[in-house]
């Protein structure tokens, strides 16, 4: 049975164009690149290329591209290590109530640590309104951080707005861009942004690499201490096969930028309109327009995700009822809550994610199977035998037109 990889907002296929990349780095140029001989030398120039491509590619300078071991790290160290430094200005720092848990966690921990964190609220699309945001800034406000695009439903922020907004009021503006990054366009200048988190396996790279941007001028601590590297601010030795791998699979994600997005695009409107005609009582989470290329959510009244998953599973098809980071986990998404969706239709939600890989044959199978899938699910469902009875069932006004 041919398996149809459909989740690749949790994690993305090594290209063997990246893995070629990587080889010779484990083999034969194994030197590290902090050392001084010759030998190490091919280690060092590979590092420097591939922060240079990935400086490249959101209009930074290599300068202020500093690799870490992942988006999580990114985040924990952009977040902390910026309250610890501005601290002395003020303790608030303002984040959304639909960030990844790398955020929401973090916020957390300084929050246990004499900071306050204001959780904006977003609409039912998921976006941060600039407004929002203008009304919570205070003068102690040291940090806002707003990720460019939700993990799970897929919503684009307005990130060049909510940045302008942080710049005139002089508050540090970090964006977790980790579902963004090589998949929609990023300019660190134009959007205002601060600080950035990136990681390496959600665009074809490898697992266990990322990166932190930080505009020259920001004063933060180091995160990791111990050593010399990443300009004393990162110590480690450097993991020179990923950082190349890294750099290789950001090369590809924005040389086909353009006609991914055009393709993808064209896949994900097919599945949404398909699913939306064709299951009665489904509904599309996320903004329909504003939103990433390969991204479609829904939610299914009447059924559990983890049902709908494993029977997808028995045909071929991966996917996920949200973030890959909170999938053991039987709570509903709390994106979904903050979108305003009660918690019985919340654990009916799918998420899907494609890649240039998938095919209409792909989206059109997966389709098929679904339709069958929700009808089966529902048959053996008697909240769904009480709404055909007539009996109250979930707020009509969540599934505008849709029976």
């Amino acid at each position: 049975m041919k398996t149809i990889y459909l989740d690749n907002a949790a994690t993305t296929q090594v290209y063997p164009e990246v893995l070629e990349a990587m080889t010779p780095f484990f083999t034969e140029y194994y030197g590290n690149p902090s050392s001084i001989y010759s030998f190490a030398g091919e280690a060092g120039k590979a590092v420097d290329a591939a922060r240079s491509i990935i400086a490249d590619s959101i209009g930074a300078d290599k300068s202020e591209i500093y690799f870490t071991a992942g988006g999580s790290e990114s985040d924990n160290w952009a977040i902390k290590a910026a309250a610890e430094a501005y601290a002395s200005k003020g303790r608030h720092i303002i984040t959304s109530k639909i960030e990844h848990h790398a955020v929401l966690h973090t916020c957390q921990w300084l929050e246990n640590h004499g900071f306050e964190v204001t959780y904006l609220d977003v609409d039912e699309n998921g976006i941060v309104q600039p407004e929002t945001l203008k009304a919570a800034l205070r003068p102690d406000t040291i940090l806002v951080t707003v990720m460019a695009a939700n993990n799970e439903i897929g919503t684009i922020e307005p990130i060049e707005e909510l940045g302008r907004i942080a710049k005139e009021a002089g508050v540090l503006f970090h964006t977790d861009a980790v579902q963004a990054y090589g998949h929609i366009p990023i300019d660190v200048d134009s959007q205002n942004i601060d600080m950035l988190s990136a990681s390496g396996h959600k665009v074809n790279g490898p697992k266990g690499i990322g990166f932190l941007y930080i505009r020259k001028g920001i004063k933060i601590r180091s995160f990791v201490h111990g050593g010399a590297q990443e300009r004393s601010r990162r110590a480690g030795t450097h993991n020179v096969p990923g950082i190349v791998g890294f750099g290789k699979a950001a090369e590809l994600a924005v040389s086909e930028m353009d006609k991914r997005m055009e393709y993808e695009t064209k896949l994900r409107d097919h599945l949404i309109d398909r699913v939306l005609k064709e299951i009665p009582y489904s509904r599309l989470n996320g903004d329909p327009v504003k939103r990433l290329p390969n991204n479609a959510n829904f939610c299914f009244r009447f059924i559990e995700g983890e049902s709908m998953l494993i029977k997808l599973d028995q045909n071929g098809i991966c996917a996920s009822s949200g973030s890959a980071c909170t999938s053991g986990s039987l709570d509903p998404s709390h994106v979904l809550l903050a979108i305003g969706l009660p918690h019985e239709i919340a654990h009916g939600s799918l998420r899907i994610t494609l890649s240039e890989k998938t095919t209409m044959e792909d989206i059109d199978f997966t389709a098929d199977k679904l339709v069958e899938i929700i009808g089966y699910l529902r048959s053996m469902s008697p909240l769904y035998e009480d709404f055909i009875a007539g009996k109250p069932a979930a707020d009509e006004r969540l599934f505008p037109g849709n029976n």
